[in-house]
């Protein structure tokens, strides 16, 4: 397994593995669909890490820079390789990568309806700081729902 950072040629597997991965969010998401033109949007904003197993994307993570602050967002594995430790995995060489591009912080946000995402965020380092309304007029929803914010102070890159 290698970790290295998405290029172009990885558009189509990348877009194929968010949108299994994210599967599970169909219960609040009337369109949950992750499209062409929006994923080219986040290979201009920032960078996926992708985890490639056997020639295969198993996991990716997208990071966005921003000042002293990067965001992480985007963490998806492969349905049939979820609870191995990629996830785990890949969120800390985002935060490596971010630490080594000078962020400070990294900054996520989840959906208050998947209640069990901030308590496995919590167990690795990051703590909640409020909420954001979630992007209704992007992503038509089902029921109700609300980001809940969290970030983590990176300190020193290693050197």
């Amino acid at each position: 397994m290698t970790t290295r950072m998405a290029t172009e040629s990885d558009f189509d597997p990348l877009l194929r593995l968010i949108n299994s991965a994210f599967e599970v969010e169909r219960f609040f998401k009337d369109e949950d669909r992750l499209n062409d033109a929006r994923l080219h949007e986040y290979f201009r904003k920032g960078v996926f890490l992708v985890i490639e197993e056997d020639g295969h994307l198993a996991a990716c993570v997208y990071v966005e820079r921003n000042g002293d602050r990067a965001y992480l967002g985007l963490l998806s594995v492969d349905p049939a390789k979820q609870k191995s430790g990629l996830g785990r995995r890949l969120t800390a060489a985002a935060e490596e990568f971010a630490r080594e591009m000078g962020a400070h912080f990294m900054d996520l946000t989840v959906v208050n309806l998947r209640a069990e995402l901030p308590g496995i965020y919590e167990k690795l380092g990051y703590r909640v700081t409020g909420t954001a309304p979630f992007p209704v007029d992007q992503m038509p929803v089902t029921q109700p729902c609300h980001f809940v914010c969290m970030t983590k102070e990176l300190g020193h890159a290693r050197a």
